[in-house]
C-alpha cells in the first residue's frame, strides 16, 4: 500500500513525538554498512534521522527483498523510522531510457550521474521536504563546506582519494548544495567504515559494496541493451581515418572510444577505437596518437560555483570518473562550455561528463559532445 504524504507525516510525528526538530534529516539509505554508519553518525551529532530505501528496478543489486529487510533491520537497530519509496517508473524514464539512448547514438553514458540528479537529489529531495526535512544525507564520498572565499556552501572532494565521488555529483541542483550532508566525507576507505560498523554491531557490516551499474548486476550491458531496447547486433565495417576497410564489427554499441582489445583486426602498430560513423554504421580506428585531443565542448551544463563563466577561467578538468584531473581553461558560450587543455588528453568520450574543479571545489560540469 502506498502511503500519502499526510499518512507519512502522521507516522513520523508518532515516532518522534510532538517536537519538530530543526535538524530533522532525510537519510537516503542505499543499504549496507555505509547506510548504517550514516544514520548512526548523524544520530551521534544530534540529528533526527529518517531512513529511506528507493525501489528503482526489479532485479538490480540494490533493489531486492534482502535489501529492504537489511535496511529495515538497521533502522530498527539504531532506532530510526524507515520508509520504502517506489520510483521504478521515474528511474526508467530518467536513468534507463537515457542509458539506452546514449548507446543508440554512439555515446557512452554514466547512469550514476543521472540517478543522482533525478532520483537521489531530485525526487528524494522533494519527498524530504514533504516529510518536513531540512537536509538530505547520503553515503557519497564528497563534502559540502562553507567557503570564506566564495561566501557560500560549496561541493568539494572528500578525503577518499581515488574513491572520491564528487565527479558524479556535478549535476545536482545548485540550490540543494547547502541542504546536503555527507557524513562519510572524512573517511579514506570503506574498510574504516566497516570496522566502525562491526564495533557497533551493525548487521550489515560485511555486506558487499554496491555495483557501478546497479540495474546490470552481472555487468553485461550488451545483453541488457538487447533485451530492453530496440538495439540489436548489426554488423558493419571497421575503417581507418582514411575510410579504408580493415575488418568487420559486431554492432556499434559493443565498442567504446579508446578500446584496443576485441577488434579482431591485425596491424603493424596497435589500433584503437577513435569514434563512429553512425550513418554508415562504421567503427573508426587509428593509432594511439590519434586518440589525443586538446579541446572539447560540453552541453547540458550545470554550474554550482558561479552563475556564468563569461571570461576564460583556469580550472582542472576530469573527463572520466577514473581519469586524472588535467589543467585547462574554460569559457561559457551560450548553452555550452568550451574547454582548452594545457596538454592533449587521451580518449575523450561523448556521453561522459567533463567536471571542472578549482582546487578541491567543484565548479560544475557538462556532457561531452566534442
Amino acid at each position: 500500500m502506498k502511503l500519502t504524504s499526510d499518512e507519512v507525516r502522521t507516522i513520523l510525528e508518532n515516532f518522534r513525538g510532538t517536537t519538530q526538530s530543526d535538524k530533522w534529516i532525510d537519510h537516503c539509505i542505499c543499504v549496507g554498512n555505509t547506510a548504517g554508519r550514516i544514520a548512526q553518525a548523524l544520530k551521534e551529532k544530534g540529528y533526527d534521522v529518517i531512513g529511506t530505501t528507493l525501489e528503482l528496478f526489479v532485479g538490480s543489486s540494490c533493489c531486492n527483498t534482502n535489501t529492504y529487510i537489511d535496511a529495515k533491520n538497521v533502522c530498527n537497530q539504531i532506532g530510526v523510522p524507515h520508509f520504502i519509496f517506489n520510483y521504478k517508473e521515474e528511474f526508467k524514464k530518467y536513468v534507463i531510457d537515457d542509458f539506452i539512448d546514449c548507446y543508440a547514438n554512439c555515446r557512452t553514458p554514466n547512469p550514476c550521474i543521472e540517478c543522482n540528479k533525478y532520483m537521489k537529489f531530485g525526487l528524494m529531495w522533494e519527498k524530504a521536504k514533504e516529510m518536513g526535512c531540512n537536509y538530505i544525507a547520503t553515503g557519497h564520498y564528497a563534502k559540502t563546506e562553507y567557503s570564506d572565499e566564495y561566501k557560500k556552501i560549496v561541493l568539494k572532494k572528500s578525503n577518499a582519494g581515488k574513491k572520491d565521488q564528487s565527479y558524479v555529483l556535478w549535476n545536482i541542483p545548485k540550490d540543494l548544495v547547502e541542504h546536503i550532508v555527507f557524513p562519510l566525507s572524512d573517511f579514506e576507505s570503506k574498510d574504516e567504515i566497516r570496522k566502525i560498523a562491526r564495533e557497533n554491531n551493525l548487521k550489515v557490516a560485511n555486506k558487499p559494496d554496491s555495483e557501478d551499474i546497479c540495474f546490470i548486476p552481472d555487468g553485461n550491458y550488451k545483453k541488457f541493451l538487447e533485451i530492453n531496447s530496440d538495439i540489436k547486433p548489426k554488423q558493419g565495417n571497421i575503417v581507418n581515418s582514411k575510410g579504408e576497410i580493415l575488418g568487420r564489427h559486431t554492432g556499434l554499441y559493443n565498442y567504446t572510444i579508446g578500446q584496443r582489445k576485441g577488434l579482431g583486426i591485425s596491424n603493424k602498430v596497435p589500433l584503437f577505437v577513435l569514434g563512429f560513423n553512425r550513418a554508415k554504421n562504421e567503427v573508426i580506428v587509428g593509432e594511439e596518437k590519434e586518440l589525443y585531443k586538446s579541446e572539447l565542448e560540453v552541453k547540458d551544463i550545470n554550474l554550482l560555483l558561479f552563475d556564468k563563466i563569461e571570461d576564460w577561467l583556469e580550472v582542472e578538468v576530469k573527463t572520466r570518473y577514473s581519469a586524472r584531473q588535467a589543467k585547462a581553461k574554460i569559457v561559457q558560450d551560450g548553452e555550452k562550455i568550451k574547454v582548452k587543455f594545457d596538454e592533449p588528453q587521451r580518449a575523450i568520450t561523448p556521453g561522459q561528463s567533463a567536471v571542472f574543479y578549482i582546487g578541491d571545489i567543484v565548479v560544475g560540469g557538462g556532457k561531452i559532445y566534442i
